[in-house]
């Protein structure tokens, strides 16, 4: 009966296996010196070898020449443990025993000395899966078990092994294994098995198994099983659904060209061919985070899951592109992977996410539109002098307002030069002052309409530039000539500075390009 690779090339001591030195080291030092503890917790993601581990320290303690770390392989305990029949090393699945009742059995059952091996070996697997009763009753059996006893917890979740338990066990954490390291084994396997595999094709399976040899040896079973005896590259991306750089560098085209229409034609290509839009927008993440790593580390990175090719391609391609813009694109390529785990329209997701991507490449910083601001040379203002309040100006004046002086000055000039005599005779005779966003006046109540007029509103605005509340009072006419009440000192030199703020070149460019409404101006001397 076939067996597959993940199965046949179980490493059966220590040295087999890939990565993990910390955990063998410390391991094989411990039976040296016969430092054997009675409880582990072997945790970590999927695939890199705790069960396996767990297995091989039983072969160790139970081997006739141990307990040893180099077990001989050939008596009937090492036998029988590789083939998963041996009486005294007992494997439990958690996630299908994990109740009161079945951790009371374990605890009958480790009375009892081993039939024959020198120790009793319980190997729990998916040991977080185990109730929290269920924890309880095991409990004082792992704190203080027989001297023929040895616990080994395998989780890939070890934050939900209680504490009470976690205090009473050794515990290792399992690595990722190192894409060089996992590529390099693939390739030894390969090369027992007769398969004919580039450097490029271990690498697409390598990185389908994501750190993980079992996903990753299926992987290629699943290779080997499609192609042959010589697999290829692009046949094995097709099998596995995985993109290759050609296809994700269309998008990266796009961007540079800021071409909303090839992202969607891109999404229509990827329904047409049947394609998950999910698994594309996270191998889309994916290659955004490889680019920014090229773009910081360069192409001999080890940060970067890939060939040596590929990771000299994609520094080539990371070079049209800053980091600040890679990681903007990193950012909303894993925001759309998010969207679209609970979307119900896939493709219009992925279509908005794509042109979004476009529309970020043209935002421009902060600091570079202040910059630009600070760079660029307005048109110069036209200052002159401040002119008498019954000095009429001529309609062929060229020239710009007066930026000085009081406010019913620079109002009157203003309505003069817009032939607005009627508005300019009732500003003649009323009293003005402003005060933050608000315009005091002071007139006989005959001229009341006249600043109820929308065109005396706008000339407000334009000379002040910004729109101020009018508040007006009604005075007798021989009252109007006398100071304004409201224009205080301090209002005053508001106004003054408000004035200069706004004529203030760089000030007009800034409002220019951000538009927006300068409120107030405060004085940073006083």
């Amino acid at each position: 009966m076939y067996q597959v690779i993940a199965r046949k090339y179980r490493p059966q001591v220590f040295r087999d296996v890939v990565s993990q030195e910390h955990v063998k080291t410390t391991l094989e030092n411990a039976i040296a010196q016969k430092r054997i503890a009675h409880g582990y917790i072997f945790s970590g993601q999927r695939g890199t070898g705790k069960t396996t581990i767990a297995r091989i320290l039983a072969r160790c303690l139970n081997c006739v020449q141990g307990p040893t770390a180099e077990p001989c392989g050939e008596c009937p305990s090492c036998r029988e443990i590789s083939g998963s029949g041996a009486m005294d090393v007992i494997e439990i699945d958690a996630a299908s025993n994990r109740g009161i009742n079945e951790m009371r059995e374990l605890r009958e059952n480790v009375r009892f000395q081993p039939a024959r091996d020198r120790y009793k070996v319980f190997i729990i697997d998916e040991a977080h899966q185990i109730t929290s009763e269920a924890f309880n009753a095991l409990l004082k059996t792992i704190e203080e078990p027989p001297p023929w006893v040895v616990f080994v917890l395998c989780t890939t979740e070890a934050h939900k092994i209680p504490a009470t338990i976690a205090s009473r066990c050794q515990h290792f954490s399992f690595r990722s294994v190192d894409f060089e390291e996992l590529t390099a084994r693939m390739a030894w396997i390969c090369q027992q098995e007769g398969i004919e595999a580039d450097g490029e094709t271990l690498a697409v399976l390598a990185q389908a198994g994501e750190g993980s040899v079992r996903d990753s040896l299926s992987a290629l079973d699943q290779a080997i099983a499609c192609c042959g005896s010589k697999l290829s590259a692009a046949d094995v991306r097709a099998l596995l659904g995985a993109f290759s750089l050609d296809s994700l560098e269309k998008v990266t085209r796009a961007l540079a060209d800021g071409d909303s229409r090839r992202m969607l034609e891109v999404v229509d290509e990827l329904e047409r061919n049947g394609h998950n839009l999910q698994h594309f927008s996270r191998e889309l993440a994916r290659y955004f985070r490889n680019l920014l790593v090229a773009k910081i580390a360069g192409a001999d990175s080890r940060l970067i899951g890939a060939s040596q090719a590929e990771r000299e391609r994609l520094v080539g391609l990371a070079a049209a592109f800053s980091e600040e813009d890679l990681t903007r694109y990193l950012q909303l390529s894993l925001d759309l992977f998010r969207d679209l785990q609970f979307s119900l329209q896939p493709r219009f997701h992925l279509e908005i996410g794509l042109v979004k991507l476009v529309q970020a490449g043209r935002l421009v910083s902060i600091e570079e539109a202040l910059a630009g601001i600070g760079g660029a040379q307005p048109a110069p203002v036209s200052r002159p002098a401040p002119q008498p309040t019954k000095a009429a100006v001529p309609s062929g004046q060229a020239g710009g307002l007066p930026q000085s002086g009081d406010a019913r000055a620079r109002l009157h000039a203003h309505l003069i030069e817009k032939q607005l005599t009627h508005l300019a005779d009732a500003v003649e005779h009323a009293r003005m002052a402003v005060s933050g966003a608000e315009l005091a006046i002071a007139a006989p109540k005959s001229y009341a309409l006249y600043f109820k007029d929308r065109a005396f509103e706008e000339a407000v605005g334009q000379v002040f530039g910004r729109p101020l509340r009018l508040k007006f009072t009604a005075v007798e006419a021989a009252d109007s000539a006398a100071a304004p009440p409201a224009l205080t000192a301090p209002a005053a030199r508001e106004d003054e500075a408000t004035a200069r703020a706004l004529s203030n070149p760089e000030v007009q460019r800034f409002r220019e390009v951000f538009g927006g409404e300068v409120r107030k101006v405060r004085n940073l001397k006083e």
